[in-house]
């Protein structure tokens, strides 16, 4: 009786692939939400592209860092306002770039036009195409963004197939 108990022991601890799903298929795009300096932006951003082409929507680069109290300010607007938070990653794709002295990715940000303040945020078409650069001083209420604002903005570079 010992050999079949130790067999079966064998068979639950030896990793197997029958009945396993085995796919080459690229895995499912990771959304870069945090101003981290260490992260290939420009990686980053060719994900977001794709996943923008996959799904017909755009890609928002959110540029800041840590440091930002605005930055922060901004996503305490979304935190604070599911509906817009919904509505922007049902019709976008985000990625944070992160603007630091550790990091200032100076090499992709380069590609796109000087940024006056920080965060800044740049729309690019499905095919990574610069449609339009927002200073967010722009979207600036009081001590905070104003939700009518950004929601506006948002709407207003919403894809036209997206739109409602």
């Amino acid at each position: 009786m010992k050999p079949y108990l130790f067999l079966a022991l064998i068979v639950l601890v030896t990793p197997t692939s029958y009945g396993q799903h085995t796919s080459s298929a690229k895995p499912a795009y990771v959304l870069v939400d945090k101003f981290d300096p260490t992260r290939d932006a420009a990686k980053d951003i060719q994900a977001a592209i794709a996943e923008a082409k996959k799904g017909q929507k755009r890609v928002i680069l959110d540029v800041g860092g840590e440091w930002c109290i605005w930055c922060h300010r901004l996503d305490s607007l979304f935190q604070r306002n599911k509906d817009l938070d919904e509505y922007m990653h049902k019709k976008f794709v985000v990625v944070k770039v992160n603007f630091s002295k550790e990091n200032q990715n100076a090499k992709v940000l380069s590609r796109y036009p000087k940024i006056p303040g920080y965060p800044h945020l740049f729309v690019l078409d499905n095919n990574g195409k610069l449609l339009h650069s927002q200073d967010t001083g722009e979207l600036e209420e009081g001590k905070g963004h104003s939700r009518e604002k950004v929601f506006a903005f948002l709407r207003k570079w919403t894809p036209p197939s997206a739109r409602e």
